[in-house]
């Protein structure tokens, strides 16, 4: 695939190392950067390479000692494959910019695509056999306080550093094509967030064993993207009637329907029932006219999240209830019975479309236990906004959430 019109940028998600055009050579950075490289960047000799090395200083050492041309010149091709793999190695690299492409929104528990996309600014050299080396790793959102690890035991570091390992994935996509002069390719990695919350993927960094095979190249980059993750969705069921009951009589509204209550006459149109036809009407006016119904509103329901201090003391349930709330959620908005939402003391958020819902689904996927107790009362701030028919939560037993209508066990996970 070709490029497109127009230079990389910033602006755009493109990142590499000649993506703010062309600068000029100088020998004295280049000289330094062999010295002191910049983070990241490092290039290793592979096990060929050593093989190499350790044949050229033998070699080196049996001319100094022989004086013998054959050799010298022998030691000389060696070193020159050294360093003409160096060289061909930093121009495979040099010209290629990389940007990450997300497609939100992420779920727990459910493979999210994450795109690389390579394009080759080089004008007559093609780049080969690049590898790229991604990780996706959580973020914490919440303010993080100081904690002294002086009179921690070593093991206990060795399991923080295990359980933040276990929670990173990592991927490493390869380049199996040429990528040629001014073209364009993508490279796709399927990953899967363990638990809601704020991911972080990262281009950890792009190697090269270009064209040899005796050095390898790595080449760091700081590309990153962020993604919020919702929660998973859960399973529930219903343990009373009455919310059903309740909603068995809806309210009546002046849109097209399929009650009752009668709201107005129009003319007839092809597909119409004609069980539909006033005939009265239509034999006073001369044409056919059917009758039109009134429709029913649903009763809403408006979910309210509370997460006092101490009120959910097992970090399982807590993430169970933020599972429970957004599935429900989901499942009201998709009945169109889902009215509005509150966390804690925040202001209330109504719901009307699908953006509302994924704002309120944002917030539950941050959500995370106050430390501190509130101030006010909750409900002084919050009820006063509310209808009828408040959907709260609270912790049922040692793993269970239940759900209340009202002060009316409604459903239960």
């Amino acid at each position: 695939m070709k490029a497109g019109v127009g230079t990389p940028s910033p602006s755009l998600g493109w990142s590499g190392s000649t993506l703010h055009g062309r600068s000029r050579f100088r020998w004295s950075e280049f000289l330094w950067s062999l010295i002191y490289p910049t983070k990241n960047h490092r290039i290793m000799p592979t096990v060929p390479g050593l093989v190499l090395i350790g044949l050229a200083l033998g070699i080196g050492s049996a001319a100094y000692n022989t004086a013998s041309n054959i050799l010298f010149i022998t030691l000389s091709l060696l070193l020159t494959c050294l360093i003409l793999s160096g060289v061909m190695s930093w121009l495979n690299v040099r010209g290629v910019c990389w940007r990450l492409l997300l497609q939100p929104p992420a779920r727990a528990g459910q493979k999210t695509p994450v795109t690389l996309e390579l394009w080759n600014r080089k004008a007559l050299l093609p780049t080969y056999g690049l590898w790229f080396e991604l990780t996706a790793r959580p973020v914490a959102t919440g303010p993080q306080r100081a904690e002294a690890t002086i009179r921690a035991s070593s093991a206990e570091i060795r399991a923080a550093f295990s359980r933040i390992e276990q929670a990173t994935a990592r991927a490493t996509l390869p380049l199996r094509e040429r990528l040629d002069p001014g073209g364009q390719t993508r490279l796709d990695w399927l990953f899967t967030p363990q638990r809601r919350g704020v991911v972080r993927v990262e281009l950890a960094s792009v190697g090269s064993l270009f064209p040899f095979g005796f050095l390898r190249k790595n080449h760091g980059t700081r590309l990153r993207r962020e993604i919020i993750v919702w929660p998973a969705p859960v399973e529930y069921r219903f343990t009373r009637t009455a919310a059903a009951a309740r909603q068995a009589e809806g309210e009546r509204v002046a849109r097209p329907g399929a009650s009752n209550d009668l709201l107005a006459l129009r003319r007839y149109q092809t597909g119409d029932s004609h069980r539909l036809i006033h005939w009265k009407a239509s034999a006073r006016l001369r044409q056919l006219m059917v009758r039109q119904f009134a429709a029913e509103r649903a009763e809403g329901f408006f979910l309210w999240i509370e997460t006092p201090p101490g009120g959910w003391p097992r970090e399982e349930q807590f993430e169970l209830l933020c599972r429970f709330a957004a599935t429900l959620a989901e499942d009201l908005f998709t009945a169109g019975r889902l009215t509005g939402t509150a966390v804690n003391k925040e202001e209330p958020l109504v719901i009307r479309r699908v953006r509302d819902l994924e704002s309120f689904l944002d917030r539950l996927a941050v959500l995370e236990l106050p430390r501190e107790t509130l101030n006010a009362p909750l409900k002084t701030d919050v009820v006063a906004r509310m209808r009828r028919n408040v959907i709260t939560f609270a912790p049922e037993g040692v793993r269970g959430v239940a759900a209340y209508i009202d002060g009316e066990k409604t459903a239960t996970t």
